[in-house]
């Protein structure tokens, strides 16, 4: 594609160099540069692209693009007249809209839906994806788990939301594919890093706000990632909202120019939940499809799971699917890592779900609790380099609701994991909780099924539909439900 081509919509350039120059591919990568391809320079966490020039042009590149505050005069010693060189104000929100460019614009020739919220973004894609599929819709869907294409499923994916390039080249993939929907988990980071800077959303769905991912390497604080995730309602013309949460109901005031629809449990909203009853294995409530309220069932039990039905009924309503197809999509759903029971020969409850932040789960546990005939036993850790402020407050949260915990080790990445585990105890020992700390988290797995029954019920809680484990930058192989079976053969 022309370079000029690419660069369409972009402001505040300042370019040194002819813009009729064909460009092969687009690259963030110096070490993936192949001859003619464009560089575009980012600021990472860990490395500052800018000091890759060099390689770039050396590996062939032919348009080099970066960020003047990032910049020194050494790392662009190499440049050559052949060469054009463009400087941007911000080089992330420069390559998603380069990318959106380079792959024809994918999302406007979908019906584009996101989800953000700090809980049950997961859950909701997998829902709606389900429900326009039984409505007959060719359906893709991006999030934490993997990637569809229709029923192709591509593999697990490294975040929650893409990079922009690959983000686009995947859209690009499911217009080809003859989607007509796309459904993507929208994570806050993506939205502060302008990885879908360009796209554009029909539709905006915010599922709920709580403490998570306040750190040093995502955001400095809880407003930070408020305003992160509202930015995805200035991309959408149609917003739906939890009626229950109070941040939700600041965005019609934030976004005027979305128009928003709400739903809930407790407070008044456009699509309401009535007699709700939650069990071990289903959970199912009454609520307006059409004219008439109707009885939905779900296999994934909780109130949470409530809302997260809401949300993808909503949608559903919106783009025409019936009430028997609705109820029959809901009834069958199955979301792995979360809610997700493990069948085993012992005839055990086993529950294994995502649950990585303070409110997710007190969730979790306070849901498995009502309906706990013998002991709840919680194993959980926290992972490393993220927020440590919520390791003690998930401790206290765990010792308070669940008979029996066990601190273990999440993914501890580069943080020693007896220093994690030692923070979430501060937190247990100001309550009067059972628990006991085992640093090997197959061993905390074996020791909680060697102490339950078949009245317990246990939670193993914060790895969920994850198969590795990450120790020191390294992944290992970690497929909780393998390890189960293999304890209990």
């Amino acid at each position: 594609m022309e370079l000029k081509s690419i660069l369409a919509g972009l402001e505040g350039l300042k370019v040194k160099g002819s813009l009729e120059v064909d460009v092969p591919k687009i690259e963030s990568s110096s070490q993936k540069i192949k001859t003619g391809d464009m560089f575009v320079a980012i600021d990472g966490f860990e490395q500052n692209g800018h000091e890759f020039i060099g390689e770039a042009i050396q590996n062939g590149a032919k348009v080099i693009m970066a960020q003047a505050d990032k910049l020194t005069r050494e790392m662009v010693k190499d440049l050559t007249d052949d060469i054009t060189f463009i400087l941007a104000p911000d080089t992330r929100h420069a390559i998603s809209i380069c990318a959106c460019n380079y792959y024809q614009n994918p999302s406007k020739k979908l019906k584009l839906i996101g989800v953000t919220g700090t809980k049950g973004k997961t859950t909701t894609t997998f829902m709606i994806k389900s429900l326009l599929e039984k409505q007959g819709y060719k359906v893709g869907l991006i999030g934490t788990i993997c990637t569809y294409i229709g029923d192709k499923n591509l593999g697990d994916n490294d975040r929650t939301t893409p990079e922009s390039l690959e983000l686009q080249e995947l859209l690009s993939q499911m217009v080809k594919a003859k989607c007509e929907f796309a459904v993507m988990e929208v994570s806050s980071q993506s939205l502060k890093l302008g990885r879908v800077d360009g796209c554009e959303f029909d539709v905006g769905i915010f599922t709920n706000f709580s403490k998570d991912h306040i750190s040093q390497k995502e955001h400095s604080s809880m407003e930070d990632y408020f305003e992160s995730k509202v930015k995805l309602f200035s991309m959408c013309k149609y917003g739906y909202i939890n009626s229950d949460d109070i941040y939700a109901n600041k965005l019609p005031n934030l976004v005027p120019n979305c128009t928003f629809t709400t739903y809930g449990i407790d407070n008044p909203g456009n699509l309401l939940a009535k007699d709700i009853t939650v069990t071990n294995a289903y959970v199912d409530f009454k609520v307006k499809l059409g004219d008439k309220n109707q009885r939905v069932k779900t296999g994934i039990p909780g109130r949470f799971s409530v809302y997260n039905s809401l949300a993808a009924i909503s949608v559903a309503l919106k783009y025409g699917c019936t009430a028997e197809n609705i109820i029959e999509a809901l009834l069958n759903i199955r979301v792995p890592g979360r809610s997700e029971l493990v069948d085993n020969q012992k005839e055990l409850t086993i529950m294994i779900d995502y649950a990585h932040s303070p409110e997710s789960l007190e969730n979790i546990l306070t849901t498995v609790k009502t309906y706990t005939q013998g002991k709840l036993i919680c194993v959980f850790g926290c992972g490393g380099d993220r927020d440590s402020g919520k390791r003690p407050i998930m401790g206290t949260i765990s010792g308070t609701i669940a008979d029996h915990t066990i601190i273990t080790s999440d993914n501890p990445r580069t943080e020693k994991p007896e220093e994690i585990v030692s923070q979430i105890e501060k937190g247990i020992k100001k309550t009067k909780g059972s628990y006991e700390c085992i640093l090997d988290r197959k061993e905390a797995i074996k020791k909680a099924i060697t102490i339950a029954n078949k009245k317990d019920i246990i939670v193993i809680a914060g790895k969920g539909h994850e198969l590795t484990q990450e120790i020191k930058g390294k992944k290992y192989p970690f497929d909780e439900r393998e390890i189960i079976r293999e304890i209990l053969e």
